[in-house]
C-alpha cells in the first residue's frame, strides 16, 4: 500500500498518483495521520460498491455495540421522561 500525502493529491491530483502501481490501494495522509483510503475499481463496480457498503455498515454496527457496551442501562422511567421532555419541546416551537 503506498501512501500519498493529501497535500500533494490536493494540488497534484492524479499526477500524485501516478507513481502507484495499478490496481493497489492508496492511503492518502494527513497532518493528523491516515485520512482516506482510494481503493481500486477492479472488473464489476457494482459488486465492489456491495462489498464495500457491506464492510461499512459492520464497522459502523461494531461501533455501535461498542458504545451501546459502555452507555449501561436506561431506566423506562428515564426514556419516557425523555419522551416527553422532547414532546414539550416540539410543543414550544410549534406555539412560538
Amino acid at each position: 500500500m503506498r501512501h500519498v500525502s493529501l497535500r500533494e493529491f490536493r494540488t497534484r491530483g492524479s499526477k500524485a498518483l501516478l507513481e502507484v502501481p495499478t490496481g493497489e490501494t492508496t492511503l492518502l495522509v494527513g497532518q493528523n495521520g491516515p485520512a482516506y483510503f482510494l481503493v481500486p475499481v477492479v472488473s464489476d463496480v457494482v459488486q465492489q460498491d456491495r462489498e464495500l457498503r457491506r464492510a461499512m455498515a459492520k464497522a459502523s454496527l461494531r461501533e455501535g455495540w461498542r458504545l451501546a457496551k459502555t452507555a449501561g442501562t436506561v431506566s423506562d422511567k428515564e426514556i419516557d421522561e425523555e419522551i416527553a421532555q422532547t414532546r414539550a419541546t416540539r410543543r414550544l416551537r410549534k406555539a412560538g
